[in-house]
This record gives C-alpha cells, sequence and structure tokens, in this order.
C-alpha cells in the first residue's frame, strides 16, 4: 500500500486529538474509580464526572442534569425513541426521515413491533425536508419526531429550528441526530429548540465508546439499560470515566473552533468538487444543491461500481467510503441516495469523501488528481454489474499489500 496515506473518511470517524489524549490519561491515571462509591477516590472520580457534565452542558446550552452519557451515538438515538415512546400512552406514532442513520431506523422497526405507529416524512431530490411537508405528517397521537440535523451521507442540512417550533405547536417532542454536525454546526439546544438532541464523541476528534443524549427537564424517557441508577436512574452502568472526559475536551475544542473550520473546509470540499467534475466526465454532486455538512462531498461516477473505486481509491492511498461506516462494510444500495433518487433511479450510488480539519489543499489536489485514471479504468472494464471480476482482483492485490506480498 501506499506508505503516504490520504484519510477522507472523517464522517466515519476522526483521529483522536492529542489535547483529548492527554485529558483521557491524566482522568485514568488520577481518577480510575468508581463515581458512585462513598470513599475518598470514588468522591474524586465524581468530581471529574461532574465537571466533566459542566463542560458539555456548557457547550450545548443545557442544564447540567440534562447531560445523559451513553456508550454512542447509537445509543443514544435508540434511548430517544425507544425511551420516549414507550414512558408514553398508547395508541402513539412516530414521524421521521428515510435518510436517517440506521440506529435511528432499527428503532423505528422495533417500535413497529411492539405496537406503535410510524412514518416516513419524504425528502426532496437534494434530500431536504419542506417544513410544510413536516407538519402535515404529525398526527394527533403523534408523540415524537425524529429528524436528523445533517445527513451523514450526502450532507444535506435540515431546519431542525423551524422543524421543532413546529413539532412544539403540535404538542410532539422533538428529537434529533446532531452525531454528523459538532464540528461544523452549532448546536445550543435552546437555539435549536429541541427536546432531544444526539452526539457521539468519536465524531468530533474524541474517543470511541461515548455520546451523549440531551434530554429536556420534563421530557419523560424510560431507561434501556437498567441497574444501577447511574444517570438519574435514565442510563445504568459505572461510567466510562476516561471516555466521557475526552468526550468533555474534544467538544469544547470543537465548539471553539467550529467557525474558523467549517469555513476553511467548506472551502476545500468545494476545491475537490470543481477540480474532479472538470477533470472526470460523468460525475455528480448528490444533495450538490442544498446547505451542506463543510466536510462532506458524496459523488456519482456514472458507470462505476463504488465497492471498486473504493478498493482503488486505497490501493492508491486514500481512505473513502460509500456512506454510514455502520453498513460500509456490505455492498448494499444506500438507503439515502435511494430516498433521495425517488423513482428517478432507485440504482443510484456514490462515494463519501469526508474531509477533516486537517484536510490540506495538497491532499485534495491529490486525489483529484488520482481519480481520472482510476475511474477511465474502471470504465474500461464495462457496466458495473460486470466489476465483479475486476473488484475481485483489487481485493486480491489489497489482501498480497497489506500481508508484504
Amino acid at each position: 500500500m501506499n506508505s503516504i496515506r490520504i484519510y477522507f473518511d472523517h464522517a466515519a470517524t476522526t483521529p483522536v486529538r492529542a489535547e483529548v489524549a492527554d485529558a483521557m490519561r491524566d482522568a485514568a491515571d488520577q481518577c480510575n474509580f468508581n463515581p458512585s462509591s462513598l470513599h475518598f477516590e470514588g468522591r474524586r472520580a465524581r468530581a471529574a464526572l461532574d465537571a466533566a457534565r459542566d463542560r458539555v452542558a456548557a457547550a450545548i446550552g443545557s442544564h447540567r442534569d440534562e447531560v445523559v452519557f451513553t456508550s454512542s451515538g447509537t445509543e443514544a438515538d435508540n434511548l430517544a425513541l425507544l425511551g420516549v415512546t414507550r414512558a408514553g400512552p398508547r395508541p402513539a406514532h412516530v414521524a421521521a426521515s428515510p435518510i436517517e442513520h440506521h440506529a435511528v431506523l432499527a428503532a423505528l422497526d422495533r417500535l413497529r413491533d411492539e405496537g406503535f405507529e410510524t412514518s416516513f416524512v419524504p425528502v426532496d431530490r437534494e434530500g431536504r425536508i419542506d417544513p410544510e411537508e413536516f407538519e402535515r405528517s404529525l398526527r394527533r397521537h403523534t408523540v415524537l419526531a425524529s429528524i436528523m440535523y445533517a445527513n451523514n451521507e450526502v450532507g444535506t442540512v435540515q431546519p431542525i429550528a423551524e422543524l421543532s417550533e413546529i413539532a412544539r405547536r403540535r404538542g410532539t417532542l422533538f428529537h434529533t441526530d446532531a452525531v454528523a454536525v459538532p464540528c461544523w454546526l452549532p448546536i445550543d439546544v435552546r437555539a435549536l429548540g429541541v427536546d432531544l438532541l444526539s452526539i457521539s464523541a468519536h465524531k468530533f476528534y474524541g474517543p470511541k465508546g461515548v455520546g451523549v443524549l440531551y434530554v429536556r427537564r420534563g421530557v419523560p424517557l424510560a431507561p434501556l439499560v437498567l441497574g444501577g441508577g447511574q444517570e438519574s436512574g435514565r442510563r445504568s452502568g459505572t461510567e466510562n470515566l476516561a471516555g466521557i472526559v475526552g468526550l468533555a475536551a474534544a467538544l469544547e475544542l470543537a465548539v471553539a473552533e467550529r467557525a474558523n473550520a467549517a469555513t476553511s473546509v467548506a472551502a476545500l470540499r468545494d476545491r475537490l468538487e470543481a477540480q474532479v467534475r472538470s477533470k472526470v466526465p460523468r460525475v455528480s454532486v448528490n444533495a450538490g444543491g442544498a446547505c451542506r455538512l463543510a466536510n462532506c462531498s458524496n459523488l456519482s461516477f456514472s458507470g462505476v461500481d463504488p465497492a471498486a473505486l473504493i478498493i482503488a481509491l486505497d490501493l492508491a492511498g486514500v481512505s473513502a467510503s460509500a456512506g454510514s461506516a455502520c453498513t460500509s462494510g456490505t455492498l448494499e444500495p444506500s438507503h439515502v441516495l435511494a430516498a433521495i433518487a425517488g423513482e428517478r433511479d432507485g440504482t443510484v450510488s456514490g462515494v463519501r469523501f469526508s474531509l477533516g480539519t486537517a484536510t490540506t489543499p495538497e491532499e485534495v489536489d491529490r486525489v483529484a488528481d488520482l481519480l481520472p485514471a482510476i475511474v477511465a479504468d474502471l470504465r474500461a472494464l464495462g457496466t458495473p454489474a460486470a466489476h465483479a471480476g475486476g473488484l475481485g482482483r483489487l481485493e486480491t492485490n489489497r489482501a498480497r499489500l497489506e500481508a508484504g506480498a
């Protein structure tokens, strides 16, 4: 493999910042005890946990008792949907968009199995939700609406403050999956007007295995994890203290640097797209007409199998993906692109290039220079359906290189 790698998969996960790693190391060295214990060591761990909770609350504009630490963004999404609906009356209905993360979609499947009603608010060809369409989707017994702040595959940003206001007028609680946005968009929960909000540390240069669900005071929430009653009874289990301290440190840095980072990275994203479109024929930008996350570019290359392109890029030293990291190990079509395409083309596919705060212009130019020849070679193999043999050869070559052959 190429010894100089270019990492364009920050939407899947980000590297842990040095400052965050240092904070976690200090917490592990000094406070690696059970915060529920009453002895000195336990009280010191509790103080560190409380301080981290205060820092997160300040970063998102909430009260400290509205911050619930979880193991991930997935758990935070699950807790929001399952916890609110199970705590409320029946019959009940939940509305969401068809381009939500699988953590939300799988929770909706579970709710349907339990007898709840669910429905999807349609999106347009850019992945946007029409507020009027959203309001029409709410029913008399809609207890919760869950609309992601910005899509993790194509980057489309939704008008969350407007949607949450509509939900409030209709007496419906509102949750947003904000996992993709802390580095790029404001996440002040009061300004957004949301009742619940999910984030995950590893998306903003923090550690894996820790997330947050913001739960506005007064929102009913049935716990998913039972036991010792931690997190005010909303999420039992001894807290991952080092991870929580790391999350707080990473979130503070993301909030402080957001405006500058979003501006500079958006310019690099636009530079990448402009170069690729000028050098590679028959390429389109998915959701290119929408307000998007600064770092996200989802490109469709006509006549090219995205899996083959991702492997070819990997062999050339470039890391990209076909969409959500939770499902990118499969070759199933993206549900996001399918929802955006609608009846126009149910087979649309794309490759996601997600930049980071440390991405350089030289890296962008290098990827734009590599793509024309790679795409031309793959197109020479024939239609995407005929790429199976080429894909197998690429996989074999990658395995040999990784084995040092």
